[in-house]
């Protein structure tokens, strides 16, 4: 399999996908692209939660259709990083990293992106307890894991033999996060 220029970030909800991916992409001065991002934006357009659109998308696979596409559409670059749930799958040929995070972590995360960050507005009515964070945590991964099954065949898409490289999140900085990740892609690169 020939490498590409593109390195794909999945990981747990609240790990730092997205500023990770932002990040690694300024200092390599690569594009930036997410799938959060991408669904988020139909979320928004519908009025509703992703936790909704993630059990809409149950019955209605246009939706994980129009995100596989685009993911597809990344994958024909160069120099690109995506965060996405997915991208292992359908960039193979992808550097793929997973961040990990214990849930009670994320809750914290969570919790306090939603007071910072303006693209959260819509889910801040679901996000205003550990309790609900949690629990939407929780209904998040089982939706996923539920589609991905039956679409893919894929048991599990936060296995970490789906990725080159897994950094656990919660003592790490983001900038060190960043630079290990850009570390291990060079070295992927070269091998």
């Amino acid at each position: 399999m020939v490498k590409k220029h593109i390195i794909t970030i999945a990981g747990k909800l609240g790990s730092g996908k997205s500023s990770t991916a932002k990040l690694v992409a300024e200092l390599l001065s690569y594009k930036h692209y997410s799938t959060g991002d991408f669904m988020r934006s139909i979320a928004n357009e519908r009025g509703i939660s992703l936790t909704d659109l993630s059990l809409i998308a149950e019955k209605d696979d246009t939706i994980d259709k129009a995100l596989d596409d685009h993911n597809l559409e990344i994958g024909k670059m160069e120099n690109v990083v995506l965060d996405s749930r997915l991208g292992f799958h359908f960039i193979p040929a992808s550097f793929k990293v997973f961040l990990e995070l214990d849930p009670s972590i994320a809750c914290l995360r969570i919790l306090e992106d939603k007071r910072t960050n303006p693209n959260r507005y819509t889910e801040a009515t679901l996000f205003d307890s550990k309790e609900k964070v949690i629990e939407s945590i929780k209904n998040r991964l089982l939706s996923e894991r539920k589609r991905y099954k039956e679409l893919y065949g894929i048991e599990d898409h936060t296995a970490h033999n789906n990725f080159d490289l897994v950094i656990d999140t919660e003592k790490i900085p983001l900038v060190e996060v960043s630079q290990k990740v850009i570390e291990e892609y060079n070295k992927w690169l070269n091998e």
